[in-house]
């Protein structure tokens, strides 16, 4: 994959939508949207480490697809992972509530070691 396929993949994992990547970044709504655009070019060095940082990804990883962090962690970790895009993807007020139950029910896991 390019930098826009990866661009994306790690914007829809954000939960962000363009324009408060944008806001974050500090970079223009209109530079996004064309670095998200097909034959899109990749961003200059300080806008792609920008990108990079409000996304919480590696340049590397915008660049290349690849994040040698997360290629060694454990099937376990994909599945936290899986669980945060989801968690990501509800109203603030459910995701509250989510994340509430499951450091309840951890506690209680723990608990009963």
């Amino acid at each position: 994959m390019g930098f826009r396929e990866n661009l994306r993949e790690a914007l829809d994992f954000s939960g962000l939508e363009q324009k408060e990547l944008a806001y974050k970044a500090n970079i223009s709504l209109r530079n996004i949207e064309n670095y998200l655009r097909e034959n899109a070019s990749i961003p200059a060095a300080d806008k792609a480490v920008k990108i990079a940082q409000a996304l919480g990804v590696t340049v590397e990883y915008l660049v290349t697809g690849k994040n040698v962090s997360v290629e060694a962690i454990p099937a376990v970790d994909i599945e936290f992972k899986n669980l945060m895009q989801k968690i990501k993807k509800l109203p603030k007020n459910k995701q509250s509530i989510v994340i509430q139950n499951a450091m309840n029910l951890a506690e209680i896991l723990y608990r009963q070691r």
